[in-house]
Order: C-alpha cells, then sequence, then structure tokens
C-alpha cells in the first residue's frame, strides 16, 4: 500500500489554530516528536491517527489526499528558467519546493513576478538604460493581483457560493422570474431602479456606463442596452453587495490587496462571483449541467444567461462532495491578450512569452460563433480537451466599435467523456492530440513550427548556411 506524507498540510491545519505541537500531539495522543516527525514528512500517516486527525479539526479524509500542484511546478520552473537570474536549478527541486514547501513557492513566486515589474517599468521609463531599480520592488499590478486572488482558490469561494445559494432558495429565484423577484428584493432594502438609455449629460447614466449605483437616493440605474439576462446579473451584483457587504468585505480582506485599486477589483470580482452563484444557484445548476452534458448553449438557454456567463459558473464547480467537471476558463481578444483566467485544473497559464498559438481559442476568432474543439497535450504529457466559441457585444448603435472575445473552456481528458462536445471523438488516440505549450519564452518543446521566440535559457543551433522549417532550432543543451 502507498504510504501516505501529509506533514506540510498537517502543519497548516496546526498553525491555523495556533497550536503548539505538544498540545496538539496531546490531542491525538501521540508522542510529541512523533508528530514533529510526521509534520517532516519522515513517519507516513496511520490510519488510526488520520481518524483522530479529523475529529480534532471536522475535516475529512480527503483534506489529506494528494494535492495537484502541477500549475505550481509550473510557475516555479517558470521562474528557474529567467534568463536574466542565471539560475541552474535542477527540475527535481523545483518539484520538491512546489510539493514540500508550498507556502515557500508562491513567496518565490510573488517576489518573481515583482522584480520583472520592476524591470518593465524601468524600462518603459528609460528606455531600457539606465541603472538597476533601487528600492523596494512596487506592488503588484492590480488586475493581476485579482486574478491571482481566484486563481490560488481554483476559482471556488466557498462562503460567497453557500450564501447566494441561500439567499436564491429563501426568495425564490428561478430562471423565469430573475427580474421580479431580484427587483422586489432590492425594494426591501429601499434600492430602486430605473432603465433609461445612456447618454453623454446624463448624471444618473453616462454614454458609456452599464449601470450606476447612487447610495445617497438609493437608485440603481441600468442600461436599456443590457438584455434580460445581463439586467438580472446586475441587480444580483447589487444584491450581493447590499445583503453581503461584510463577507465580500472580510473575502477581499484575506486577500491582503496592495492598495485602493486592488481592494476595489477584488471586491467587483467577489461581487460578480456572488452574482452569477445567486441567479445560477449551485446545486441546481450542477445537476442541470449534468444532466446537459455540460452543453454549454443549451444551459445558455435554459437559464437565460450568456455564454460567457454559463462558461465562467462551470469553472467554479468545485464544492466538496458535490464536484462537477473541474475546467479552466479563458477569454482572449484578437491580439491575444488575455482577460480573463481562471482555473479548477492543473493547467497552468503562462506569465512569460504569451500563450500557444496552436490552441484552439485563436482559431475560434477565425471562425465566429462556432463551438471548436480540440484535444490539446502539454510539454508534461498531462492532455486536456478544451472547446471555444466567440462572442460579442456592441453599444446597440451604429457606428460605435463593440468587443469580440474568444472564451475558451478546458478540462483534463479524462473527464472529457462527460461532456456533449466529445461524442464521437476518439478520447484515446494519441494522435489526434495537438502539442501545446505554455508561451514560446518557457516552452521546452522541440521542432514547433510556430515557435515566435526562442526557449529562455536555452542555447540553439545556429548556422548561416542551414535553414530548418522549425525556427529557433536547439542545440540540445540546457
Amino acid at each position: 500500500m502507498q504510504k501516505t506524507f501529509v506533514g506540510t498540510r498537517l502543519r497548516e491545519l496546526r498553525e491555523e489554530r495556533a497550536m503548539s505541537q505538544v498540545e496538539l500531539a496531546r490531542l491525538l495522543d501521540i508522542s510529541p516528536s512523533y508528530l514533529n516527525q510526521i509534520e517532516h514528512n519522515s513517519r507516513p500517516l496511520t490510519v488510526p491517527v488520520l481518524l483522530r486527525i479529523t475529529e480534532t479539526f471536522g475535516v475529512d479524509a480527503g483534506f489529506f489526499a494528494a494535492r495537484d500542484v502541477t500549475r505550481l511546478i509550473a510557475e516555479v520552473r517558470e521562474v528557474f528558467s529567467d534568463a536574466t537570474l542565471g539560475l541552474a536549478v535542477p527540475e527535481a527541486d523545483a518539484v520538491a519546493l512546489a510539493e514540500q514547501m508550498p507556502r515557500g513557492a508562491h513567496a518565490l513566486i510573488t517576489l518573481h513576478r515583482r522584480y520583472r515589474q520592476a524591470g518593465e517599468r524601468l524600462a518603459a521609463l528609460t528606455g531600457a538604460r539606465g541603472p538597476e531599480p533601487a528600492g523596494p520592488a512596487p506592488a503588484p499590478m492590480p488586475d493581476e493581483e485579482v486574478r491571482d486572488f481566484f486563481y490560488q482558490r481554483q476559482n471556488y469561494i466557498g462562503d460567497l457560493d453557500e450564501a447566494a445559494e441561500r439567499l436564491a432558495a429563501e426568495i425564490g429565484l428561478s430562471p423565469g422570474r430573475l427580474l421580479t423577484v431580484l427587483t422586489d428584493r432590492l425594494a426591501h432594502h429601499g434600492v430602486r431602479v430605473h432603465i433609461r438609455d445612456p447618454a453623454p449629460d446624463d448624471r444618473d447614466l453616462g454614454a458609456d456606463e452599464l449601470h450606476r449605483f447612487d447610495p445617497r437616493t438609493r437608485v440603481l440605474t441600468l442600461s436599456r442596452h443590457l438584455n434580460p439576462g445581463q439586467r438580472a446579473f446586475r441587480l444580483a451584483l447589487q444584491l450581493g453587495f447590499t445583503e453581503f457587504d461584510g463577507l465580500i468585505t472580510r473575502l477581499t480582506d484575506e486577500g491582503l490587496p496592495s492598495g485602493p485599486a486592488a481592494r476595489t477589483l477584488i471586491r467587483i470580482g467577489l461581487g460578480n462571483y456572488f452574482a452569477a452563484a445567486l441567479i445560477l444557484p449551485y446545486q441546481a445548476f450542477h445537476a442541470t449541467a449534468e444532466r446537459f452534458r455540460y452543453d454549454v448553449e443549451r444551459l445558455s438557454g435554459y437559464f437565460g444567461m450568456g455564454f460567457e456567463t454559463i462558461c465562467h459558473r462551470l469553472s467554479t464547480l468545485q464544492r466538496p462532495r458535490a464536484r462537477g467537471v473541474a475546467f479552466s476558463f479563458i477569454r482572449v481578444d484578437r491580439a491575444g491578450n488575455m482577460s480573463k483566467r481562471q482555473s479548477a485544473t492543473g493547467f497552468h497559464f503562462s506569465r512569460a512569452g504569451g500563450t500557444c498559438p496552436l490552441w484552439n481559442v485563436y482559431e475560434a476568432l477565425a471562425a465566429p460563433g462556432r463551438i471548436h474543439t480540440q484535444i490539446a497535450t502539454m510539454p508534461d504529457g498531462r492532455s486536456y480537451f478544451w472547446i471555444a466559441r466567440t462572442v460579442s457585444s456592441g453599444y446597440g448603435r451604429f457606428g460605435r466599435p463593440g468587443k469580440t472575445f474568444a472564451i475558451g473552456l478546458g478540462c483534463e481528458l479524462r473527464q472529457a467523456h462527460r461532456l456533449v462536445y466529445s461524442t464521437g471523438l476518439n478520447l484515446d488516440d494519441p494522435a489526434a492530440a495537438v502539442p501545446i505549450g505554455i508561451g514560446c519564452k518557457v516552452c521546452e518543446r522541440v521542432g514547433c513550427a510556430q515557435r515566435a521566440f526562442p526557449q529562455i535559457g536555452r542555447a540553439l543551433a545556429l548556422d548561416a548556411n542551414r535553414g530548418t522549417f522549425a525556427p529557433y532550432p536547439p542545440d540540445g543543451l540546457a
């Protein structure tokens, strides 16, 4: 039988409750030295001790299941591969750091991110000339902070999700009665809802605004350009800030935002999460998604919400004992900018070198409105199943530019059979998989014809008398 080592997780539990090793050892009826060995992974966990731990801390045995650290390993490898640092760290060290000291790994990643941002800002100010940056590194960009907030929680916020579900049941929310029920609930709090055409000189709703809430008059003004599903979402958003401001504030504080901008963005992100969880309550949505085999367009029609909202909600179905398919969610524009990324899987989104042009999320932009499917294999051998489709929105008038994005939704290949989109596909055929990477600058694939940059830290086999189909051929040396 495989031995179970849980030192890091047990130590986290103990420290969260401000307990000493002696105190915990007494509760578990074991010696402090034995507990110390367990926490340092020198001794495996036995079943009797596991049962006493679950009783002491009120967690189930699944809490100690092996964590998927694929993403964390990839992020640590990305740090170690930064050529500007001149590090030569073995692959095994990155794996050991992520598996045995995840908090230290996250700290390393944060420090590296701030180092890169300091260099980028210095380059922008000096035209890549000037001395090394002095003083403390700047705080991370607010948009990166809010993405990391959800990314590190695998896109599931249990307290907020459960609060939204309880409220939905209390007020009798259902797909056909969203607008009426939400409007009535807001009225219960003294909030009136107005719908009007936005205008440049309108003090209640400017030309580019979709909604505005005035705390003084308690009026929520919505743009007439919003469709019913979008109106319901913004009503739910305001209801979240009205009824659960304390919970949202507490969760925001737990993210340790670096400044006002990051704090506001995290609050907005949590508000949006609540809104989706309210109009798409967990148990009802999860059951329907399973029944429809995760058919996004069918779910969209059933619940009266947009394609992107449904995809985003599907990526949050990670409630313990009621998990849905673990999805990664991404939104990109025509220029390849990634404006949203969330993941409940081991899939890692690179911070360097962009994303992979072989990914079907870019193919979707070339053929709008159609669902594209792809079996994709990463350099580490993990395979994923992706669907992608474009979404567009406009101002509802001629001459104003709108927005077009490609939405990607992916899961590990082993779960693809649960999706309607895998019907008729041979999921077991290795030849059907497209080899993709996490960004050219850190991707170790050899011979990729779409490579835009050489891999950081790898020498090239350059020869003026020889040409190759794949650019930047490596010489095989690390």
